[in-house]
């Protein structure tokens, strides 16, 4: 008989934010969001006062003052996120080396063998907030479950400081009840589909076929086929290394306009910014990739001596690369932002933790 695993996923409470407001006093029951509050500044992280008024990460500074005109504005300080970042880090590790973490303030630990021989999932999880409010000062949600898709899923069902267990024999009613953007790979853009096809909840999804979304979604219509019915085979990974992060946008028209290329530019630093929080990727080089309308392909890189950490750095830099690249004999047709070589940073850091559970 095959043994059920234990999986627990950690995920701090407003991190950044949190942070912040444990290092000074005045920001304490105060709407505070970690970023830069000038016209093209991005919210990195907003704190649950702030959430209230419907701030949220990733939202443009100037709508976020709109909707919050007593917001505080806290420029970030990714090297103190690192290092509590590492401090959750040594507390996973003390249960199990089997830890995946998915970003600073959040990871996955399969438990179902651990260091202290503690046969439940929920009394490990349980420890482990309390641990990481008396050691930081910050609270963490935690969710139990038997697979990665509903231990995620757990962490976020009663935030902020909450605790949720899906256990095997409940996982069918639970799964039923979840929108479908709950769903591990439904965006927006897929969520209105399913929408257009009647899918709104688990129970929609369960009554489709695997032919059917397959068809109808692709790939992704199998992983959620197996998510309606509780399954997720995906393990829990530890010494995952980030090597680099980037994105890219290819056109339904080509364009030459430096004014329209720097907008795509904008938004692909953003999308870069978020992945490397998220990644806890920190990077010394940025490079630009342009491909043209006749499909050659160029490069153009620059590096420095410290890690990139700041959007609006990263922006500036990014265009001043493109500004050095020939727009005058092609279109360009794919414009691409990357970020890599973290140099001598502790591989360490991307150690990924596994927890136990029931």
């Amino acid at each position: 008989m095959a043994t059920i695993r234990k999986i627990i996923h950690v995920d701090m409470d407003a991190f950044y934010a949190s942070v912040e407001q444990r290092d000074n006093e005045a920001y304490r029951g105060k709407p505070v969001a970690v970023g830069h509050p000038d016209l093209r500044g991005v919210v990195s992280a907003a704190s649950y006062e702030a959430r209230a008024y419907g701030v949220h990460s990733a939202m443009p500074s100037v709508t976020a003052k709109k909707k919050c005109p007593n917001l505080i504005f806290v420029t970030p300080r990714f090297d103190v996120y690192h290092d509590v970042s590492l401090q959750l880090r040594a507390i996973f590790l003390e249960y199990t080396d089997m830890v995946e973490p998915l970003a600073l303030d959040e990871a996955y630990l399969d438990v179902t063998k651990n260091h202290k021989n503690i046969p439940s999932a929920t009394i490990i999880a349980k420890e482990i907030q309390r641990r990481i409010f008396d050691e930081t000062g910050l609270r963490a949600s935690a969710g139990v479950s038997y697979n990665k898709f509903l231990a995620k899923i757990a962490s976020d069902y009663k935030k902020p400081n909450g605790f949720f267990v899906v256990l095997p024999q409940d996982a069918e009613k639970f799964i039923e009840t979840l929108k479908i953007e709950q769903f591990f790979g439904v965006g927006k853009v897929t969520a209105q589909r399913m929408h257009s096809c009647g899918i709104f909840t688990g129970r929609d999804l369960r009554q489709r076929s695997e032919a059917e979304l397959a068809r109808t979604f692709g790939k992704i219509g199998h992983t959620l086929y197996g998510q309606a019915r509780g399954i997720d085979l995906r393990e829990v990974t530890p010494n995952r290394i980030t090597k680099s992060v980037s994105a890219e946008s290819t056109f339904l028209h080509d364009k030459d306009s430096p004014v329209l290329l720097n907008v795509e530019l904008y938004h692909l630093a953003n999308e870069v910014m978020q992945r490397i929080k998220e990644d806890a990727f920190f990077g010394k080089t940025i490079t630009v990739k342009v491909k043209y309308a006749n499909f050659k392909v160029i490069t153009r890189s620059k590096t420095f001596p410290c890690r990139v950490t700041d959007f609006r750095f990263l922006w500036n830099v990014a265009k001043e690369i493109l500004r050095q690249v020939d727009l005058s004999q092609q279109k360009v047709r794919l414009l691409g932002l990357g970020v890599s070589n973290a140099g001598d940073e502790p591989e360490k850091k991307y150690t990924q933790l596994e927890l136990n559970l029931f």
